[in-house]
C-alpha cells in the first residue's frame, strides 16, 4: 500500500515525490494520511511474538477470507 510505504520511507523518491504532490492538493487523502498517523501514535508497535496464538489465528483467518473476498460476501 502507498501510505505504508510511504511512512515507512519505502518510496522510491519519484513515487514519494508523485504522492507528496498528490497530497497537498487533496484534502480525502491529506486526512487519511493523518488518521493513519494518529492510529500508529495512538497504538505504538506491536510485534508479533506480543500477539497471542489465539488472536494471532483469528487475525490471520479474517485476513485470507478478506482476501479471498469472502469476508464482503458475509457483510
Amino acid at each position: 500500500m502507498i501510505i505504508t510505504d510511504y511512512l515507512e520511507g519505502a518510496l522510491p523518491l519519484p513515487e514519494r515525490m508523485r504522492f507528496e504532490d498528490h497530497i497537498r492538493d487533496c484534502t480525502g487523502c491529506t486526512r487519511y494520511l493523518a488518521q493513519i498517523r494518529q492510529t500508529i501514535e495512538l497504538v505504538g508497535e506491536i510485534r508479533e511474538d506480543q500477539i497471542g496464538a489465539e488472536a494471532k489465528a483469528e487475525l490471520l483467518a479474517v485476513f485470507q477470507d478478506w482476501k479471498s473476498g469472502e469476508l464482503a460476501a458475509k457483510d
